[in-house]
């Protein structure tokens, strides 16, 4: 392999690389905001606006978790073509 050849491989998997830990990100934020609403859930059930706001906190961790999957699929087949 030339040296271009070789700095073009090492430079896509360092974006593989980044790409994963992008994902990992989303996700650690997607339990974060889902862990947040569960404790809520389970110490303020008795109150309406907080239940409410739980499982607004539980659905915003869903779709964090849904669109960073989403973005590391779309990122990671751009990256492999």
């Amino acid at each position: 392999m030339e040296d271009s050849q070789v700095r073009d491989q090492l430079a896509l998997e360092r974006t593989l690389l980044a790409n994963e830990r992008t994902l990992l990100a989303y996700l650690r934020s997607a339990l974060a905001f889902a862990a947040a609403g569960a404790a809520i859930l389970h110490f303020y059930a008795q109150q309406a606006l907080l239940v409410t706001l739980a499982w607004g906190l539980v659905a915003a961790g869903a779709a964090i978790g849904i669109w960073g999957a989403y973005r590391f699929a779309q990122v990671r087949r751009r990256l492999r073509n």
